[in-house]
């Protein structure tokens, strides 16, 4: 690494140092080094998931396919299910939660990703807003219209890892047997069920309303342009921004852009803070 990225580790580890309280906010680059696919472009999709090739992820993700094709909607978010069950979160993950209980001892969580692998990594789940849901979490096909209900996924969905189809019997609501799908918010979806993420928000803006007075800093982690809310939040809520990234590193210019992968960046800023 150069001597300018050298300074740039160690303004961000004085930052994090300083701080009063710390944001951590994460998008689908956090899970990269802990082996989970990239579906950034088409071609990162679909090299993820050869069947569905000439689909787009904004196709696949979308409410539609579970009333069209719900073996094949189930078998796209079973597997990814499966996966992140059986991913183990890398260690950047406990080095932050370190940082967060040990140097800063405040901070909250606010991510794009539907995984679960803070909570997995032992981040508290009243300190964490999943503000896309959670693919660990069920609602009722037909959303409010049927209930507010939301409630874990406990089963094991049977993927057919060759053509990504579902086999077998698919989750059922707990309350009108109709068929149950993700509590994720998806492209076009108007029968998403907020509760379980509007209730993470509510707590994430009564921490906010805390600390803001004191030196908020926000480290952001692999989040896009695509969908750019995690990196409006980041922004827009700290005094200080540490933008980790490797691609879209662009930041304001008072901000500290770190243009590396996350584990990465957590590994070399850790050596400075110890």
């Amino acid at each position: 690494m150069t001597e300018l990225y050298e300074g740039i580790i160690e303004r961000a580890s004085r930052a994090i140092a300083s701080a009063d309280a710390l944001l951590i906010g994460a998008g689908a680059g956090m899970g990269v080094d802990s082996g989970l696919p990239d579906f950034r472009g088409k071609e990162g999709f679909w090299k993820a998931y050869p069947p569905f090739r000439g689909k787009s992820f904004e196709q696949m993700a979308n409410p539609r396919m579970f009333q069209e094709q719900p073996e094949t909607a189930w078998g796209f978010y079973g597997h990814r299910a499966n996966l992140y069950r059986s991913t183990v979160p890398h260690e950047g993950f406990r080095i932050i939660r370190r940082w967060a209980d040990e140097i800063v001892g405040n901070h909250f969580v606010c991510t794009s990703n539907v995984d679960g692998h803070f909570q997995r990594s032992g981040f508290d789940e009243a300190n964490t807003t999943e503000i896309h849901g959670s693919i660990h979490h069920l609602q009722c096909i037909n959303g409010i219209g049927c209930s507010r209900d939301v409630w874990p996924l406990e089963q094991s969905i049977d993927v057919d890892e060759t053509t990504f189809t579902a086999n077998g019997e698919l989750p059922q609501c707990v309350n009108c047997s109709a068929l149950a799908r993700p509590n994720i918010l998806m492209f076009g979806d108007f029968s998403w069920v907020p509760l379980r993420t509007a209730k993470q928000e509510d707590r994430y803006e009564e921490w906010y309303s805390r600390v803001k007075s004191g030196n908020v800093v926000a480290i952001e982690f692999g989040a896009g342009t695509a969908i750019p809310t995690i990196r409006y939040e980041c922004q827009r809520r700290a005094k200080t921004l540490i933008r980790v990234n490797p691609r879209d590193y662009q930041a304001p210019v008072e901000a500290i852009s770190v243009p590396l992968n996350a584990l990465e960046a957590i590994r070399r800023i850790d050596g400075y803070l110890h």
